[in-house]
C-alpha cells in the first residue's frame, strides 16, 4: 500500500517537473533566414480581346492588375473579381484612370473573347478579358509563376474544371511585377494595396 502511494506521489512530482520545464525552459534557437518569395519574371505579352490584340505594354505608365482564371470557374474567380471590382469602385476617378485590369483566361478552349468581354464587364467596366492559343497562354502563365491544370468532373458531357493560382498580380508603371493581392482579400484592403503602388514614384 505504501509502495503504491510512493509511486503515485513520484508520478505527480514528475508530472509537475515536466510541466514546469515545458513552461519555463526556453532554449535559444538559432536564427533561420526568412525565405524570400521567388522572383516573378513576368514581362510583356500580347493576347486577344474582343476588340483585338492587347499587350501589357499598351498600359505603360499605368498600374495594371493581372488575374488568371476562367469564366466557368464555380467560385474562386467570381470571389476574387468581385472583391477587386469593389476595390476599384472605391478609387477616385483620377486614381481609376491610372489603373487597368486584365482578366487572362487559362481556359482558351471554351473562353472566347466575346464571352470574356461579357464576363469581365459584369464585374467592372474597366476589366478587360483576354486569352490566346493554348501555347501562348501557357507561356504567359509560366512567366508569371501561375499554375493551372484541367481536372475532369463526372458529367454527361465529360466536362472539366480548371484548378489555378488565385493571386492578383500588381504590375507597376514600368511593366515589372511589384506585388500581389491574395485571394479573398477584402475590398478595403484591395484599395490599400492599389494605392500603395499607385503612389510610389
Amino acid at each position: 500500500m505504501m509502495t503504491e502511494r510512493l509511486l503515485g506521489l513520484a508520478a505527480i512530482v514528475l508530472a509537475i517537473l515536466i510541466a514546469g520545464l515545458a513552461l519555463f525552459w526556453k532554449p535559444e534557437m538559432p536564427e533561420r533566414p526568412i525565405p524570400r518569395a521567388p522572383i516573378v519574371a513576368g514581362g510583356n505579352f500580347t493576347l486577344q480581346s474582343v476588340a483585338g490584340p492587347v499587350s501589357l505594354s499598351d498600359y505603360k505608365g499605368k498600374l495594371v492588375l493581372l488575374y488568371f482564371g476562367y469564366t466557368y470557374c464555380p467560385d474562386v474567380c467570381p470571389t476574387s473579381l468581385a472583391a477587386t471590382a469593389e476595390g476599384l469602385k472605391q478609387l477616385t476617378p483620377e486614381e481609376l484612370a491610372r489603373v487597368a485590369m486584365l482578366f487572362i483566361s487559362v481556359d482558351p478552349k471554351r473562353d472566347t473573347p466575346a464571352r470574356l468581354k461579357e464576363y469581365a464587364e459584369f464585374f467592372h467596366p474597366s476589366i478587360v478579358g483576354v486569352t490566346g492559343s493554348t501555347e501562348v497562354v501557357a507561356d504567359v502563365a509560366k512567366r508569371y509563376g501561375v499554375f493551372y491544370a484541367e481536372q475532369k468532373v463526372e458529367t454527361a458531357g465529360g466536362g472539366y474544371v480548371v484548378d489555378h493560382s488565385s493571386d492578383t498580380f500588381i504590375v507597376g508603371a514600368n511593366g515589372a511585377v511589384v506585388g500581389k493581392i491574395a485571394h479573398a482579400t477584402p475590398p478595403d484592403q484591395v484599395v490599400v494595396a492599389i494605392r500603395k503602388y499607385l503612389n510610389q514614384p
